[in-house]
């Protein structure tokens, strides 16, 4: 292990131990190279809580309990679902009744579920096509989406598509006109499609919001506004966020009639992984100092994030030359390069999934025992999203940031 890592103990003063150095910060600001904005180094430091034992929930129905069709009931037991998460258990109900829903919950909790079953039952009577949209904040989640819903309507002739930027947008015009039963995208390129007049929302009768949240940090809000005015007014919509900021609660007050909040949110992850700072001379030393880490067989699924989606390519490069399995993803891929590679990584063909920021919110990936902060974030919240990413589900997690001088 290097030695120029440091740790400090929540409310306790900090200790030297053999090989790891302390952190002293000094008070001169560095400028920020990635032009974010300056974080204290003393911020990536802190020691992991031991998670308090959670009280197991107690769901108050099964999914056979659920007043669906014998085709759906079918592909859920295929899939081995018997019993529903939090969210699913509180939220179906009130989405096969007609209710709008804010979802109040963390990525990886069941969430895509919780609003699909009910609305796959309640799309098997609706004439009009498309008759749900779903929007998220990447392609990605927007992929994982459509992934899940295949699997719910396998056998029951009803279609979606995916229409995301970074793809050929003529496809997506003539998967729309084949009219699908329901239309998951992207913001940005749902008003691409408005605008092209490719795109007819008039039969709209289910509006999804996935990763609200998200989608208001990446700066959708008036894409959003102006893709929202154009479904009709009785629609029923579900709104689904892991945090509620006054932003949030001013289109909650937009978009959503009486709607009722089921909200399953745990606390922060970040306060169950452990957070370090590694100390390094230049990028050819983190380099080195990277490589290091990666050669500890404890590191078995790392997730690195970059600046930069050059930078990030040729990190991965360097690495997979190094005889360290990697695979990339960023914004210069396309989406089956992006799929192909996060497979991989989620089968652990290879050991380190390099990624910008894209990767920070949306995507569940089970298991990630290490993030690494290759280049800092540019934002404090950048930084919670990204070790988000480990220390999930009960296991417990290590962030390491670096910090050059």
């Amino acid at each position: 292990m290097p030695n120029t890592m440091s740790r400090r103990r929540s409310g306790s003063p900090t200790r030297r131990r053999p090989g790891v150095a302390s952190y002293r910060p000094n008070n001169r600001r560095p400028k920020r190279a990635n032009g974010g904005q300056y974080i204290n180094p003393a911020k990536f430091v802190n020691s992991a809580v031991a998670k308090q034992e959670e009280i197991p929930y107690e769901p108050t129905h099964k999914f056979v309990d659920f007043p669906f069709s014998e085709g759906l009931h079918k592909n859920i037991a295929h899939k081995g679902y018997v019993t529903p998460s939090a969210i699913q258990d509180q939220a179906i109900p009130h989405v096969l009744e007609g209710r709008d829903v804010i979802g109040l919950a963390n990525t990886g909790t069941g969430k895509t579920a919780a609003f699909l079953l009910p609305i796959i039952q309640r799309m098997q009577r609706t004439a009009a096509q498309p008759s749900v949209l779903i929007m998220a904040p990447t392609r990605e989640l927007a992929q994982q989406i459509d992934e899940e819903f295949r699997s719910f309507v396998y056998g029951m002739k009803l279609y979606s598509t995916v229409v995301v930027g970074g793809m050929n947008i003529e496809r997506q015009i003539r998967d729309i006109r084949r009219r699908p039963h329901v239309v998951i995208g992207t913001p940005g390129r749902l008003k691409d499609l408005l605008n092209r007049k490719a795109l007819n929302l008039d039969g709209i009768d289910t509006l999804v919001l996935d990763e609200a949240d998200r989608m208001l940090d990446m700066g959708f809000l008036n894409d959003i506004k102006t893709i929202v005015n154009l479904t009709p007014p009785d629609r029923q919509t579900l709104f689904f966020s892991a945090t509620i900021t006054p932003d949030i609660e001013r289109v909650i007050n937009d978009f959503l009639k009486n709607p009722v909040t089921v909200s399953v949110r745990t606390s922060e992850t970040s306060e169950h992984v452990e957070q370090t700072v590694i100390h390094a001379r230049d990028k050819d030393h983190k380099l080195e100092l990277l490589t290091q880490l990666l050669e500890d067989e404890s590191y078995d699924k790392v997730l690195v994030f970059g600046d930069t989606k050059f930078g990030v390519q040729r990190l991965s490069d360097k690495l997979s030359r190094s005889g360290i399995t990697s695979a990339a993803i960023h914004g210069n891929k396309s989406q089956s390069q992006r799929q192909r590679a996060l497979k991989e990584f989620r089968d652990e063909k290879v050991r380190v999934l390099v990624a910008t920021d894209v990767a920070a919110r949306g995507l569940d990936i089970p298991n990630v025992s290490h993030v690494i902060n290759f280049d800092q974030p540019k934002t404090y919240e950048d930084y919670i999203h990204r070790i988000g990413r480990t220390g999930r589900a009960g296991a417990s997690g290590t962030a390491h940031t670096f910090v050059t001088k």
